[in-house]
């Protein structure tokens, strides 16, 4: 029986050969991954959507003009109707699953009314929907060369340039992603 390395708090890059519209030259962020599989969110395809809109649907007074202005995320194809904060650890909130010591995703209500009052987390990722997969699928992608995976890297996370961050997710680990060949390389 061979050991199976779970790839959780790390990045998982879309190689160029990798077609599906949806994942094309996107970094996710695997948040859990184990035998069952995976739960990421995709941290480089904003909306059009701003947070004020979110506090409006959801009725949160609002005292942070930046925080209305922060982008709003597609995090993957799975319950886009349902938002996702990743961000630093600041307090309990409650629905939260610590990813890492630096990393938490929370569900609930409660972190957005902090944000909009600027009382949330230091940084966060506000996204709808999140990337899944069944058991054995992202492991079988790997396989596939559709998926190149790196080290989590809290700049790249928060601070990079949305349209930066692919390049920057392989360059952590020395790899140039627009120099890879589009094929796979198997005979």
């Amino acid at each position: 029986m061979t050991d199976v390395t779970y790839l959780n708090n790390q990045f998982i890059i879309a190689m160029p050969n990798l077609a599906d519209p949806i994942f094309s030259h996107t970094v996710t962020f695997l948040c859990q991954h184990n035998k069952d599989g995976a739960l990421g969110i995709v941290i480089n395809r904003p909306t059009s959507m701003k947070l004020g809109e979110i506090f409006t649907q959801m009725d949160i007074k609002v005292r942070s003009e930046a925080a209305s202005q922060a982008p709003i995320y597609a995090g993957g194809p799975v319950q886009q109707d349902r938002g996702f904060v990743l961000h630093t650890p600041s307090r309990e909130w409650s629905a939260s699953m610590m990813v890492s010591d630096h990393i938490a995703l929370t569900t609930s209500r409660d972190v957005l009314e902090a944000i909009a009052v600027d009382e949330g987390p230091e940084h966060y990722l506000i996204a709808l929907g999140y990337a899944g997969w069944g058991e054995g699928q992202l492991e079988k992608e790997i396989m596939a060369n559709s998926w190149l995976n790196t080290p989590y890297g809290q700049k790249i996370l928060f601070e990079t340039p949305v349209n930066q961050r692919w390049n920057a997710a392989a360059s952590q680990i020395g790899i140039d992603i627009n120099r890879l060949t589009t094929a796979a390389g198997h005979g």
